[in-house]
């Protein structure tokens, strides 16, 4: 193929990612009802595995498309994935430590670009013999997600607002925080369950239009928006 196909075949590989996460990202929402937070964050390790196993291969089968379908297939893992995991990660917490806990998303995403990035490197895997190892190294964590994630508890909230299922939410509480008294926070959520009954799930359109997130939805806005300047992106 001439230059400019080459580099029309790069950008394609290089952007479906983001087109990935957009159709992982708007369908979160949807998987995380419809089988819970636990049981999506296992299943949007089938669509990391899948990428994993096509861009691993594409050298072998001499085959760039299978390079930029994995790369297609690991964006919707990285859309569910991340939008699910603040979802589990926040309603796990208490209180006292939500902010923390889901501050950690953000330090795991800048760790993984420090090891993509050092693993990138032609002392390591970045050579011509062992980059299909590198574009195959995401199922690592996919695997350690499945081995380990069965053993935790679905979100508390979840199992009483979604569920209905108080039982099931106070056991969760109590694996997940220890023995104590936490009826509290369990208040909290049957006071949100009363709050929202009837109401319908918001849309993206309906989040421009509600004033009481207003102010949450601009800091939001400015901090996504800054990430996209950082060199990681640009590059």
């Amino acid at each position: 193929p001439s230059e400019d196909m080459i580099t029309l075949m790069w950008s394609f590989v290089v952007s479906i990612y983001s087109i990935g996460g957009l159709l992982g990202s708007l369908s979160a929402g949807y998987l995380s009802v419809r089988f819970g937070r636990k049981k999506a964050m296992l299943l949007a390790n089938i669509p990391s595995l899948l990428s994993a196993a096509l861009m691993g291969l594409s050298r072998l089968c001499g085959s760039f498309e299978m390079i930029i379908a994995g790369r297609l297939s690991s964006g919707v893992c990285g859309g569910i994935a991340l939008t699910i995991h603040l979802m589990y990660a926040g309603e796990c917490a208490p209180r006292k430590l939500r902010g923390v806990v889901a501050l950690t998303a953000s330090t795991a995403i800048a760790v993984g670009k420090f090891v993509g990035f050092a693993l990138g490197l032609r002392e390591l895997l970045g050579v011509d013999a062992l980059w299909p190892i590198l574009m195959a190294t995401n199922a690592l964590p996919a695997l350690i997600q499945l081995v380990t994630l069965p053993f935790f508890p679905d979100s508390p909230r979840y199992l009483l607002i979604d569920k209905k299922d108080k039982k099931g939410c106070i056991k969760a509480v109590k694996q997940l925080w220890g023995d104590g008294d936490h009826m509290a926070e369990i208040d909290d959520m049957v006071a949100e369950q009363e709050a929202i009954r009837g109401e319908k799930a918001k849309r993206v359109c309906d989040l421009f239009r509600d004033r009481a997130v207003r102010w949450q939805f601009i800091t939001l806005f400015l901090v996504c928006s800054c990430m996209q300047l950082i060199g990681a992106n640009v590059v």
